[in-house]
């Protein structure tokens, strides 16, 4: 990803201006090591930038929080700031190649964008960890009149797809670069007509990390039709049975299990299992039963809350637990004598979102986009609310 090394300069050349292209809105100082965050805003998109500073030379790259999908307007950031401050370059990855094939930008979404979404196609599919963009290609090629969600947490796979997308004029194609099992808790129920989950990471020591759990399965029986379809596809022998399994436990719906049958299109990785005689597992899940409707509609404001000189000390780092989600006090950084900026993870234990908080004396805010709008996350948001109060 993007970043350039650079020799120590003094920051206190950051001033809130313009910077080529570049707005700087404000700039932190970690509390613990002495890094900086610089926020910017570059074509209205919002992100942090990080200076990790070594002895002998610095690193100032992206934030991976805040880090938007177009990596040429980290890149234009990086490039502004340099130029603007005639800083002094060891290494750059910064070029920006206009002769790549353009990215569909239109087709790209934030999961704002589906809180009380009507969409515009009668049905509507999601793939969840799309991978190459083989499949959803295929499916959106040969079904036309149907919506296809892409949702892939690999940012260079996101891109790849949405250029795809361009060179093959295609208009059934959102992506979207989060975490599904967050994502899903937007989608309005009752919505969707299939779920793709081809090829999940196994994390067979990590179990915890598996896309396919109890509460992934409630929300994708949620947002389905009534008759829709969950379809797990597995080259893994552990992970078929853990889905089985964890399928059989819910109640009001139809599981089918077929095994190496053939389909339309299939990835190199698949392809090089079938040559090696591996098994390859479908789980298709059926919805029974509507389901009821789901409020997504919570505020995210900070009334009330307000910088203070005291507050920073008072607020608990290691992470507090709950019943069903969690907060953690990751790091502080000082903005000026009346502002800070907090990162901080919460949340659902499986899940779990991290964002920056801005505490000002004037205001506060999530820097960047809110919390999804889920009931773990708002039960977590108070909770900050009431430590940040005191």
């Amino acid at each position: 990803m993007p970043h350039i090394t650079i020799r120590p300069f003094n920051t206190s050349m950051l001033k809130k201006r313009l910077y080529g292209d570049t707005k700087l809105l404000f700039k932190a100082i970690d509390l613990v090591n002495s890094d900086e965050m610089v926020a910017v805003e570059v074509k209205g998109i919002q992100f942090l930038l990080h200076i990790k500073k070594g002895r002998d030379s610095w690193i100032l790259k992206y934030d991976k929080i805040t880090r938007p999908l177009d990596v040429n307007l980290i890149k234009k950031a990086l490039d502004d700031i340099s130029r603007e401050l005639n800083l002094n370059i060891l290494n750059s990855n910064i070029t920006i190649h206009h002769n790549r094939a353009k990215i569909a930008n239109r087709y790209e979404k934030s999961i704002e964008d589906f809180v009380n979404i009507k969409f515009p196609f009668k049905e509507v599919s999601i793939e969840v960890g799309f991978g190459s963009g083989k499949h959803i290609l295929y499916q959106a090629v040969n079904n036309p009149d149907e919506l296809f969600i892409g949702i892939e947490i690999h940012t260079p796979s996101a891109k790849q797809l949405l250029r795809q997308i361009e060179l093959k004029r295609l208009n059934n194609i959102w992506v979207i670069n989060y975490d599904a099992r967050l994502l899903l808790e937007v989608i309005p129920s009752n919505s969707i007509h299939k779920i793709f989950v081809h090829f999940p990471v196994p994390w067979d020591k990590k179990p915890h990390r598996r896309v396919i759990s109890t509460s992934f399965l409630d929300e994708a029986m949620r947002v389905l039709k009534k008759g829709g379809k969950l379809e797990l596809r597995t080259d893994s022998d552990n992970y078929f049975w853990y889905s089985l399994n964890t399928f059989l436990d819910k109640h009001s719906i139809a599981i089918e299990i077929q095994k190496n049958i053939s389909v339309g299109v299939i990835s190199k990785y698949e392809a090089r299992w079938l040559k090696q005689k591996k098994n390859i597992y479908d789980i298709f899940v059926t919805s029974l039963e509507n389901s009821k409707d789901r409020e997504v509609n919570f505020d995210f404001n900070f009334d009330g809350v307000r910088y203070s000189n005291s507050i920073l000390e008072k607020i608990p780092t290691k992470p507090i637990l709950f019943q069903d989600f969690f907060i953690h006090f990751e790091r502080f950084y000082r903005v000026d004598e009346t502002t800070a900026l907090i990162k901080v993870s919460f949340g659902s234990f499986n899940r779990p979102e991290q964002k920056y908080i801005y505490l000002s004396s004037r205001d506060s805010y999530y820097f960047g986009l809110n919390p999804i709008n889920s009931q773990t996350g708002y039960k977590a948001h108070l909770k900050i609310k009431e430590y940040l109060n005191g």
